[in-house]
């Protein structure tokens, strides 16, 4: 694999963001781009995203994944390569994670005799939506994968910098929409009615506490609310009151406490302002909890490869890489990027010079796994 022609692979791709479910012309430029470097293409069935193969059959599976969709963000990087698609934007790195693993999956196409078992490339749709991880794995065709990898752009750490953690790294991350009925009436005559926003103000209030006072201090969870509707006139006390928000949690255990506590926190506030609640609860990608050994050989190699090894921070972000982790076994691996501005933000921008060397640390990885497989299994 060319580094020029990596890079402008990466630059194609932040040029033409599409957002998750509909990454069609995407899908079409991956598989033109697998067919170029030989690379076999399995037959996944699906709109978009591609599932592709190195290596043969039998032995054992490693799997790297990569997503594919955009975000629904106005670029304002300035640069020459920008977004040519109004209020779509790389903005998460995806394009960098989908050529760092098109260039990998090349890498390992240049040694796919060598290798005891298969490499299965993931270049995954809907990651912002919360889908795609599971619209891959109902295909059926991960389920002989033995270790899993993903990456994700970091722009705290420069490029030639990986960032290796063990246990919990991304939070589960749930949706929660809270509606309150009271009894609407005059403004001017407050007692003849039930009205909901003492008791949505009471409840915004009091969801804090479910993790300052019920979470142990080492534990991690985030409550908050991001949504408040009520009403919509001065003089008018309203029937009903929403809010909705986010849980994030770093354990299943926590998790299961957290919704517990605030769907009896909400329905205790309401009926003590003499009103109803209905909670509708939604949960999303599970936390991403990074294995252990396969952290430490992740950083030996690294290491040995000249790369920087850091242990970076958990975040309070979501990722259904998790999805991949109820099969089996993996690393979630930050890789630096430089760039100054965070994921989501319309400068947000990855340095190309990251691309080629953390292609061939994911290359590396994929081989020396498969090889310390196929010796185990001897």
């Amino acid at each position: 694999m060319d580094e020029r022609r990596l890079i402008d692979i990466f630059k194609w791709l932040h040029r033409h963001p599409e957002p998750g479910l509909k990454e069609r012309r995407t899908t079409a430029f991956l598989e033109g781009a697998l067919d170029e470097f030989g690379i076999r293409r399995l037959p996944a069935g699906l709109d978009t995203g591609v599932l592709a193969q190195i290596g043969a059959s039998g032995g054992p599976v490693v799997a790297l994944r990569a997503d594919i969709d955009a975000l629904p963000v106005r670029e304002e990087t300035g640069l020459p390569y920008a977004s040519e698609c109004d209020g779509l934007m790389h903005a998460c790195g995806h394009d960098f994670h989908t050529a760092c693993v098109l260039g990998a999956a090349a890498l390992l196409k240049a040694r796919e005799d060598a290798l005891p078992g298969a490499v299965k490339v993931i270049f995954q749709p809907a990651e912002e939506l919360n889908l795609g991880s599971a619209m891959m794995i109902n295909t059926g065709l991960l389920d002989d994968v033995r270790l899993f990898y993903a990456m994700h752009t970091y722009p705290w750490y420069a490029p030639g910098t990986v960032g290796i953690r063990p246990g919990p790294v991304m939070a589960a991350a749930d949706r929660f929409c809270v509606r309150l009925r009271g009894k609407g009436c005059h403004a001017g005559h407050p007692e003849l009615g039930i009205d909901p926003i003492p008791a949505l103000g009471n409840i915004v209030v009091a969801a804090q506490t479910i993790v300052s006072r019920t979470v142990s201090p080492f534990d991690s969870a985030v409550v908050t609310i991001t949504r408040v509707e009520a009403g919509n006139t001065w003089n008018v006390t309203p029937e009903t009151a929403l809010l909705e928000g986010t849980v994030r949690s770093m354990t299943e255990a926590v998790r299961d406490d957290v919704q517990r506590r605030l769907e009896a926190l909400v329905t205790a506030i309401a009926r003590a302002h003499g009103g109803e609640a209905e909670v509708e609860y939604e949960r999303g990608p599970s936390p991403v909890v990074n294995d252990a050994e396969v952290c430490r050989r992740a950083a030996d190699l690294a290491r040995g490869m000249g790369l920087c090894v850091r242990e970076n921070p958990p975040s309070m972000g979501a990722e259904d890489f998790s999805g991949y982790l109820s099969i089996a076994p993996g690393a979630f691996i930050r890789v630096g990027t430089g760039g100054g501005y965070d994921n989501h933000h319309p400068r947000f921008t990855a340095d190309p010079a990251a691309l080629m060397p953390a292609a061939r640390f994911f290359a590396a990885l994929a081989e020396s796994e498969l090889n310390r497989l196929s010796r185990e299994g001897e």
